[in-house]
């Protein structure tokens, strides 16, 4: 398949809800060479996962030139929030599967009711040899590490990293990608170091960018003297407190309708909230400066202040906002934020949300366990 189609046909498959049609297209692009049979497994799921799984189905099973078997599975979930919460109960359904088929390893796509978010999963199971108490010699299986293994898909997800990973592959006119091929796709290990290599340059240009405004600003410079801040210090926590907006924001704790549940906010807010970007979102609120203007405004009045007795309605953004007790979200060395315009350009926002979109961000790779 060419590149074009190939991005194509990811998209199309990690951009959307689940869908079982989709998903088996992607499969066969994959391997080349596979047997797509789907077959009800529902039956099979043992008493102690009935509680979390109410759909169980094998679409096929493939085999590399190594003679390595691997089985594509799918796995409905009953709450949608099993999907990030009860992690290890997947990994043990799925060993507890493959062992009894006696199978190397399994793609697998967990899903809940709601099919728009979902996960990505390569479970190995690896066989090693050791001495019992008695000294002798058996076969012992072990689980590779889940986290290591597992992207975040759908439509609230970025699914760069998701969709980088599998581009070669998809792309590779091979007949039998082998196993170890496609557990390198899913291995955290470059894509780490190529997120924090990005961090790094976002930090610096922050960085040089507050002594720019330093240089120009008699007020600022006095507030950081006065206040003992350093240009260092002051882009370290900024980073940090974005990094944890998009945690909140992924848990859609950020920018709830009034009268809504916490949980369902869009995992798009702050995207929302700056403009542009590939949609072309409208601002939800006007702004001259976005860190000025919108920015500490979120950190050290919404996130910092509770709003007693209206359920966390903040008027500014015209949505509920949680409120955050802790000290991320205090103004660095108390400066005074309210009377300090601190103007930084704001194509250095769009450039960090760019980042943490691409990578799917939550202190780092840690969507993808």
């Amino acid at each position: 398949m060419d590149e074009r189609n190939a991005i194509k046909l990811l998209d199309e498959t990690f951009n959307a809800e689940f869908d079982l049609n989709r998903f088996s297209r992607f499969v066969k692009e994959l391997f080349n060479v596979v047997n797509i049979r789907i077959q009800d497994k529902t039956l099979y799921i043992a008493n102690q996962y009935k509680e979390h799984i109410s759909e169980f189905k094998k679409m096929g099973e493939y085999q590399d030139s190594s003679r390595k078997r691997m089985e594509i599975l799918t796995v409905k979930l009953n709450r949608t929030s099993s999907r990030d919460r009860a992690r290890t109960m997947q990994r043990n359904f799925i060993a507890n599967w493959l062992s009894k088929m006696d199978i190397n390893a399994a793609l697998v796509a967990f899903y809940g009711e709601d099919p728009d978010d979902w996960r990505f999963s390569f479970v190995k199971m690896e066989y090693n040899l050791m001495q019992d108490e008695e000294g002798k010699v058996k076969i012992a299986k072990e689980l590779t590490p889940a986290k290591r293994h597992s992207f975040l898909v759908g439509k609230n997800e970025p699914n760069h990293t998701c969709k980088g990973q599998l581009l070669d592959l998809i792309i590779e006119e091979k007949v039998n990608p082998s196993l170890k091929e496609i557990e390198e796709a899913f291995s955290i290990d470059n894509v780490t170091k190529e997120f924090f290599e990005k961090y790094k340059e976002l930090f610096l240009e922050l960085k040089e960018f507050l002594e720019k405004v330093l240089k120009k600003d008699e007020h600022v410079q006095k507030e950081f003297e006065e206040k003992n801040i350093s240009t260092v210090d002051f882009a370290k926590k900024l980073l940090g407190q974005i990094v944890f907006i998009y945690f909140l924001q992924k848990k859609g704790w950020l920018g709830v309708k009034v009268n809504e549940k916490w949980g369902t906010g869009p995992k798009d807010f702050m995207r929302q909230l700056i403009g542009g970007g590939k949609k072309q979102y409208t601002p939800l609120v006007h702004y001259d400066n976005f860190f000025n203007d919108i920015l500490e405004p979120l950190f050290y009045d919404a996130l910092a202040n509770p709003r007693e007795g209206e359920d966390g309605y903040y008027r500014l953004f015209k949505c509920k906002m949680p409120f955050l007790n802790g000290g991320l979200f205090e103004p660095i060395n108390d400066y005074s934020w309210e009377k300090t315009d601190i103007i930084i350009k704001d194509q250095i926002f769009k450039d960090i949300f760019d980042t943490f979109d691409r990578f799917g961000t939550k202190n780092s790779q840690k969507q993808r366990r």
